[in-house]
């Protein structure tokens, strides 16, 4: 099912939300993903998930192994970085889609899915930029300190790709409840949060009261 009806019309609430651990920082450098997690969202409820460790055919350093808690043994078993992101190609098809700090992980998302030769029809939205703008009192705007800002149920479980999409989704569907209640605008599209993460933060206002 196709989530995306056209660029202007695509509803925010309606997305992919998605994670990746992997091996550093930069697929560019020779890094590949070592665990995908996602959360499919449909007008604000969670409908269908994604989890999948994968094997990038080399053994990860300790400390990746200390900061996700994804052991050497435990990719040993788990299916390659090509099937994997296959599967997880078809589970993005006709859907936008949103991470926190969205460049790294769209940076791991297109350099997995080119050596496999697969692409996606979505775009990306970034909370840790639209938080920035719409929540500019809080300290800070990494995942854990926002969950613990907006009080976001979790389980206390960070660095592993499924438990971090399921509160970036949830830290998502704060801003959105933020935008309706502070600015009036309900059901705001997709193209207006990537608009919002691109404004400048003193120019934010401005635009949100051209958008009620």
């Amino acid at each position: 099912m196709s989530l995306i009806n056209s660029k202007e019309a695509a509803p925010a609430h309606t997305v992919v939300v998605l994670d990746f651990e992997t091996t550093g920082l930069s697929p560019n450098q020779g890094d590949r993903a070592i665990e995908i997690g996602a959360v499919k969202l449909e007008n604000g409820v969670v409908v269908d998930r994604f989890q999948g460790l994968m094997n990038p055919g080399f053994k990860v350093s300790s400390f990746i192994e200390n900061y996700t808690g994804i052991s050497n043994r435990m990719l040993a078993d788990a299916a390659s970085c090509d099937e994997v992101m296959n599967e997880f190609a078809n589970f993005i098809q006709g859907c936008n889609l949103v991470a926190h700090n969205a460049s790294f992980d769209k940076r791991f998302l297109d350099g997995e899915l080119a050596l496999i030769q697969r692409g996606y029809d979505g775009d990306f939205a970034c909370s840790l930029l639209v938080s920035r703008r719409l929540t500019q009192e809080a300290s800070s705007h990494k995942l854990g300190d926002l969950v613990a800002y907006h009080q976001i149920e979790n389980d206390g479980v960070f660095h592993r790709a499924l438990a971090d999409a399921e509160v970036t989704a949830s830290l998502w569907l704060v801003l959105l409840g933020k935008l309706e209640r502070q600015h009036g605008i309900v059901n705001p599209s997709f193209e207006l949060m990537q608009r919002i993460a691109k404004t400048p933060k003193a120019s934010v206002n401005q635009l949100l009261k051209k958008c009620r």
